[in-house]
């Protein structure tokens, strides 16, 4: 309906006598908008108005002016008496209406005007004040000639240069944002100006925001802050596929073809209501148009990539006996991937809210009336690359530094911080000394040929209950800068590596990180690692050797980092370590046990002294608990303001000192073998795969048996692993020859020590020559003993080999089982009778 200007009266009379009583809200607004529009007097000539029974109604205005350098404007105002405001659109200028709508008149359009001036001045004025020149000028020029269409901006220099604005922008991003990448888009064109043929397009420029303050978690955040700008930190936990989201959309009736062009959708993941029923202007008779009759013309529609992601709290900051609260994540344009499932990163965006669906009758979605889900429209990514030793300690004062140097200059560090792991603990020396070794690490390689070789060292723990291994884990996951912790009988697979989940909202596929994923640069301490399935174990082979995950499921191929140690902690099958039964206590396969560097049997003994002893500590640890408890929260509460303490009242070092030391030595220290180390490290890994052979077997011409265990090429990769964090904990540059010794003294008391009492036999590297020709003859002779498909007493063929051919009863015992686990043989009757199966 084309109307004059001073007959406005009869559009009212016309809304109401032509509508219902529902359309009666509108009147107060169509007085307003008509008044509005006459105000304008002269540049105003044109107004069109069109009404629905959705309970909408437009308006818009075409303003003529004489002069050539102001083209003609179009403005389209939306009115919704279910939200009782008002939208003002310019068309030449960008849509803007996120999170809030301003009032309709010049003085919107003023205030737009003036804010995009002043973002303007800030990309072609600001200096850093050093040679860098004008900072945003020349990095947006370089970026779009890179056809790199965005622009970093950081948040404290826009505040150096222009206060009010960063205020504004800050508390209305959804206002303003658009304005600056107008800004920037106008720049760019001033810069690049003239562009070659057939780039003649101006194209949009995305700008993403940086901001200097301290994340906050998760969980800080709160509904006052919806809107604004926020600062997040994480682990993300889970990616969805990058898809495609309209910005602006083109309808078009069914019926009469009446067509409504570049309708401006909001950014985020609210969406978009088409009207019920078709707005066209009626003449004569009225067209009667059905229900809903507006479709989406994909043809005339302009999109942009989109992607969400799904983030996690820090471990550090989940409070005890709570779970990790998580948000999901809303990123488009030059920010779409940017990270994988484990990334730890720190996103700059506004908090937003959307919609909360419900599945009603029928499994359809069904709106929850005023319940809103809040979700993060990113407008800044920063990811954690430093590599493993990355927390959130990512700037140390100078007196930390000062005091970590002094620290590693100490000619008792090592023993200092083996010390100070677990001081509770009472015992355990060696294994303490083994888990600082863990907790520092090694120095990660990067091949020539791009291949890689872990620097992160693995360690598991068997022997009897009670031992206190559990705890040991529990202090390493507080320790660690990253820490997971996590029971076998809990974990499975998917859990401990990764998954493939189903995006409840676009029914997609998306991975979803698993604790080795999440873990990635710290430490992930399973329990009961002998209570998990074999198959759940056989999952985390590649991820402890190779430190990646491979996943390939619902047509997702990708490959995750999982760059962390391993200290798993189990039981003998026995309940209790029995020496006579040798390898029989632990249900490991030899693969799996292979990939840890450092394996410890750790026994009950019974000893008089050594009881006595530790019953006193264990009473000590239990009487002063309750005293040092309110002693250091009176001590938090005193010094939560003052530097961290570097030891505590019994001369260890503290907690929070020690995590920060970790993570600094693992970020800015990487040793590396020296000649001398090297050459001493080759000769002890070449005398212990060849040990000396006795003179008496030479001269009576036998075959000489070894008198030590024979170690591999990844044993020895274990050794130089552990040499380089004994390096690192005092913070050199290369591996001395006493670091070398003292690897090769705890793999002697780990590995070697257990291999050589026969509970490790079987592994790669762990049995003699001679016991294996032994195994093979006694394989050979037992499946020539009874064939496929015939049972036979275990009982009798272990006392038929030891006693009439004088084998010996642990290897025949270790014979049977490989070849049950293996899937040759099969216990049947409660495991009296062995069943030949191939």
């Amino acid at each position: 309906m084309v109307i004059k200007l001073a007959d406005y009266k009869f559009i009212v009379r016309a809304v109401i006598g032509d509508g219902t009583s529902r359309q009666a809200p509108y009147l107060v607004w169509l007085i307003y908008l008509i008044h509005f529009a006459l105000a304008n007097g002269p540049i105003a000539n044109r107004i069109s108005i069109s009404t629905s029974s959705t309970m909408l109604c437009f308006l818009q205005v075409t303003s003529w002016q004489a002069n050539e350098d102001n083209p003609p404007k179009q403005w389209k105002v939306k009115m919704s008496p279910m939200r009782n405001s008002l939208s003002f659109m310019s068309l030449k200028e960008r849509f803007f209406a996120n999170d809030g709508v301003p009032d309709a008149g010049r003085e919107v359009i003023a205030e737009y005007r003036q804010i995009c001036e002043q973002f303007r001045r800030f990309i072609r004025e600001f200096s850093t004040g050093g040679v860098g020149g004008l900072h945003y000028r020349d990095e947006l020029k370089r970026n779009y000639n890179a056809k790199h269409y965005y622009l970093e901006v950081s948040m404290n220099h826009l505040k150096q240069f222009d206060e009010d604005a960063e205020a504004k922008l800050r508390t209305h991003p959804g206002k303003f944002l658009p304005a600056f990448e107008e800004a920037a888009r106008t720049v760019a064109d001033e810069l690049t100006a003239p562009r070659p043929e057939g780039e003649e397009e101006m194209k949009d420029i995305q700008v993403s925001l940086t901001l200097d303050e301290y994340p906050t978690s998760i969980r800080r955040v709160k509904s006052a802050q919806v809107s604004q700008i926020v600062k997040i930190s994480g682990i993300i936990v889970a990616a969805s596929q990058v898809r495609a989201k309209a910005t602006k959309i083109t309808l078009q009736c069914r019926t009469c073809r009446h067509t409504i062009s570049d309708q401006v959708l909001k950014p985020g993941l609210e969406g978009f209501q088409l009207p019920r029923t078709c707005g066209a202007p009626q003449s004569g008779q009225l067209q009667r148009c059905p229900v809903d009759p507006y479709h989406i013309v994909p043809d005339k529609c302009h999109c942009v990539d989109y992607q969400t992601l799904k983030l996690q709290e820090n471990p550090e900051d989940v409070p005890h006996g709570e779970m990790p609260r998580h948000l999901q994540l809303y990123c488009d344009r030059y920010l779409t991937d940017k990270v994988a499932p484990g990334n730890r990163v720190t996103l700059v965006g506004v908090f937003s809210i959307k919609r909360l669906f419900q599945k009603g009758k029928g499994n359809k979605d069904k709106t929850l009336t005023g319940i809103r889900t809040p979700y993060l429209r990113v407008l800044g990514i920063h990811v954690e690359t430093g590599g493993p030793g990355r927390a959130d300690f990512k700037h140390f004062t100078p007196d930390e530094e000062r005091n970590f140097k002094d620290l590693a200059k100490r000619p008792d560090a090592y023993e200092l911080i083996a010390k100070s792991i677990a001081p509770s603990i009472y015992g355990s020396v060696d294994i303490k000394k083994s888990i600082a070794c863990l907790l520092f690490g090694g120095s990660r390689k990067r091949l020539p040929d791009g291949l890689t070789r872990r620097g992160d060292i693995n360690v598991l723990l068997l022997g009897d209950p009670g031992t206190a291994k559990s705890q040991l884990l529990k202090f390493v996951e507080q320790v660690s800068p990253i820490g997971v912790y996590t029971s076998g009988k809990g974990s499975s697979a998917a859990g401990l590596t990764a998954s493939v989940i189903r995006d409840p909202t676009s029914r997609t596929f998306m991975m979803e990180g698993g604790a080795m994923v999440l873990a990635d640069g710290g430490v992930v301490c399973i329990d009961e690692f002998d209570k998990m399935r074999e198959d759940d174990r056989v999952a985390i082979h590649e991820a402890m050797e190779q430190q990646t995950i491979s996943i390939a499921k619902a047509g997702i191929t990708t490959t995750l980092n999982s760059r962390c140690s391993v200290l798993a902690a189990a039981n003998s099958v026995y309940g209790r370590w029995d020496d006579s039964r040798g390898d029989e206590n632990i249900d490991f396969m030899p693969t799996i046990l292979s990939r840890f560097d450092m394996i410890y049997i750790v026994k009950d003994t019974h000893d008089v002294k050594r009881d006595e002893t530790l019953a006193k500590h264990v009473i000590d640890v239990h009487v002063n608990a309750s005293k040092n408890k309110d002693k250091s929260i009176i001590e938090k509460e005193v010094n939560k303001d003052a530097k961290t303490e570097m030891f505590d009242a019994d001369g260890y070092l503290t907690l929070e000192f020690l995590k920060k030391f970790i993570c600094y030595a693992r970020a800015n220290c990487g040793p590396r073998l020296n000649p001398q180390a090297s050459e001493k490290l080759a000769s002890n890994y070449v005398r212990m795969r060849n040990p000396p052979v006795d003179s008496d077997e030479i001269r009576l011409g036998k075959k000489a048996a070894k008198s030590s265990i024979s170690i591999t090429v990844r044993q020895l990769e274990a050794v130089i692993r552990m040499s380089e964090s004994l390096a690192k904990m005092e913070l050199l540059p290369f591996v001395l020859d006493k670091h070398v010794e003292e690897a090769l003294r705890l793999f002697r008391v780990s590995t070697i020590e257990a291999a050589a009492t026969g509970n490790l036999a079987g592994i790669e590297g762990f049995t003699s020559d001679v016991d294996q020709e032994s195994m093979q003859r006694i394989e050979s002779q037992m499946k020539k003993r009874f064939s496929v498909g015939t049972h036979v007493s275990e009982l009798v063929i272990i006392q038929d080999f030891v006693t009439r051919q004088h084998y010996n009863e642990t290897l025949v015992k270790k014979v049977i089982i490989n070849m049950v686990r293996r899937g040759d043989l099969q216990y049947k009757m409660q495991r009296k009778m062995l069943y030949r199966v191939r």
